[in-house]
């Protein structure tokens, strides 16, 4: 079944070109307190880069009306790297010669032992896309995260409803599904054989979510698989429609850059600068002021300083990309190199000297 939302996206898009707007229509966007979907294309377009300086004003403006001084911290366990995919970008590619494994539940609950004792509250349980990870087992996984944290999130596979609905029983709250590109062609080419090479039952797994009973969807695309600017365009729209579609629900982003992984034959090299990137994230603020946005220890340090209260609410810490290793022992090999490997102390540090309060899901940590 095909979805509205998929429709209408795919209608803004034909009409999408970056290279339309002028200084005058950036201007005249910057001047309005309300963003509209031409006005977000706008602040996308190559000509507004040369305002990024206003842009990143306004965007801090918003993200303190919306969140104060508050930055959530949260943290990602990786369960299992068994993968049934070939994407030819990511280090669990089916065909990639790696250390697989899938930790036991005894493991698991290790693993959130230690984490849980950084004082975080938030944990994102992550998958490969393989039927050995089953929804019992991803259900017990939640369950035991569920003794430790406040709020659990999960970025697996894309399910059925009825299987959302038993993950949401068991405790998840919200769901991660990047879509990775927007651009069909460029899709099959990435994803050549496996679950994930379904298009459209991928796409729709944010509604699906939402109907099983979670309370917070997130987007997201790797800035460099098709047009950056396009993708970056049709990501934010996935969630604004899906947010006017289900009110009730809460909408999150995050827009990633390739990364080098374990055993690559390839060389995959974005062509998003930082100041790109950059342009993403407050377009997007400015857009959808009221959305989470997250930015990934795929980008090193210094920019993740820079962004957090700018335009970023929520910000990684402590983050180990392989299965386990937060409690001592790297179980099973990594998915990317990550570029900013501090601790959950370290990132506390520096948001107070910025000013900023890390929040540990809702309750402010003293």
């Amino acid at each position: 079944m095909r979805s509205d939302v998929l429709n209408k996206i795919q209608n803004q898009m034909k009409k999408f070109n970056p290279d339309d707007y002028n200084e005058t229509d950036v201007k005249n966007t910057l001047s309005k307190e309300k963003l509209y979907i031409n006005d977000f294309a706008t602040l996308l377009s190559p000509i507004a880069e040369d305002f990024i300086e206003e842009m990143a004003y306004k965007s801090k403006i918003e993200t303190s009306k919306q969140f104060g001084n508050s930055i959530s911290l949260f943290t990602p366990l990786y369960i299992s790297n068994h993968c049934e995919n070939d994407c030819i970008y990511c280090g669990f590619n089916s065909q990639n010669k790696i250390i697989r494994r899938k930790l036991s539940f005894e493991e698991i609950e290790e693993e959130l032992k230690a984490i849980s004792k950084t004082g975080l509250q938030d944990i994102l349980l992550l998958t490969g896309e393989s039927s050995t990870t089953s929804i019992k087992y991803i259900g017990e996984a939640v369950k035991l995260a569920k003794k430790y944290f406040n709020l659990v999130g999960l970025e697996i596979y894309p399910v059925d409803v009825n299987d959302y609905k038993h993950l949401h029983g068991c405790g998840a709250d919200y769901v991660c599904t990047y879509q990775e590109t927007y651009d069909r062609k460029q899709y099959t080419r990435y994803h050549l054989k496996g679950p994930k090479s379904n298009y459209e039952y991928r796409f729709n797994s944010h509604e699906r979510a939402i109907k099983g009973g979670m309370r917070k969807v997130a987007f997201g695309s790797l800035l460099g698989l098709g047009d950056f600017r396009s993708d970056a365009f049709a990501t934010g729209l996935h969630g604004y429609f899906i947010q006017r579609k289900y009110p009730q629900s809460e909408i999150s982003f995050s827009f990633l850059r390739l990364r080098p992984f374990i055993n690559q034959n390839s060389e995959y090299k974005t062509d998003v600068s930082e100041r790109q990137l950059l342009q993403i994230i407050l377009a997007q603020r400015l857009f959808t002021p009221f959305a989470d946005i997250t930015v990934s220890t795929r980008e090193d340090s210094q920019f993740r300083n820079g962004v957090v209260g700018l335009g970023v609410n929520r910000i990684s810490a402590g983050v180990s990309v392989g299965v386990g290793g937060h409690e001592g022992n790297l179980k099973g090999d990594e998915q990317f190199e990550i570029q900013d490997k501090r601790s959950v102390e370290e990132i506390k540090e520096l948001l107070y000297k910025k000013g900023l309060q890390p929040v540990f899901n809702n309750h402010v940590y003293l």
